[in-house]
């Protein structure tokens, strides 16, 4: 029997896409495609999709909320986040909330089919330049004068995320993002976001 495969994305064209490409596979079936990870989440226990592909960027929620959600509610469901970003912060945010795996846009299908194939049977795929993106970033600096926190949102900053996108990615409020960001200045003796993701990166504190 197939494992049955859900795809949450915006992007239509690119669904469709994958759902060819799936369709074509032997081991795995598209069961449901989602504009939106809310409608996603309330068809789950309707169709019981063993795997769900997820965008992180979405019409409503971030891929990074639904996959929350999803884990909380239905912990069995795999979800295979696919994302344009190669950056710890968004990264470490979706593994955190539950995704058993990240992969790029980038990939081909063929390797999409290869990262399906690994979470179904409890791997964790994670594209190339993933896998190396998180083995420096346990390289950085061990000693850094700023906490974890502070260093995933120096990271979105170097990444050319707003206060905004930071606070959605990290679900915290604009005001705390803020907040984070005057923290690193002071610690990092800095008065800009270009010097303090030099001092940054100079420092080996992010990527």
């Amino acid at each position: 029997m197939k494992k049955k495969v859900m795809i949450v994305g915006k992007n239509q064209e690119t669904c469709n896409s994958y759902k060819i490409v799936i369709d074509g596979t032997n081991t795995f079936c598209v069961v449901g495609k989602y504009e939106f990870g809310e409608d996603a989440v309330r068809e789950i226990p309707k169709i019981f999709p063993d795997i769900i592909l997820m965008s992180i960027d979405l019409a409503g929620k971030s891929g990074i909320e639904i996959t929350e959600i999803i884990k909380k509610k239905y912990p069995h469901v795999e979800v295979l986040i696919i994302s344009p970003y190669i950056d710890s912060g968004v990264v470490f945010a979706s593994l955190k909330a539950g995704a058993g795996g990240y992969v790029t846009q980038g990939s081909t299908y063929l390797q999409l089919i290869s990262s399906l194939e690994q979470i179904s049977r409890g791997g964790a795929p994670m594209s190339d330049e993933i896998s190396r993106m998180i083995i420096r970033e346990f390289q950085t600096n061990l000693n850094s004068p700023i906490t974890k926190r502070e260093k995933q949102v120096l990271q979105m900053v170097s990444a050319g995320m707003t206060y905004t996108q930071i606070s959605e990615e990290l679900n915290i409020s604009k005001e705390t993002s803020k907040t984070h960001i005057r923290n690193i200045y002071t610690k990092l003796n800095v008065s800009c976001k270009a010097e303090a993701v030099s001092r940054g990166r100079e420092d080996k504190l992010i990527i």
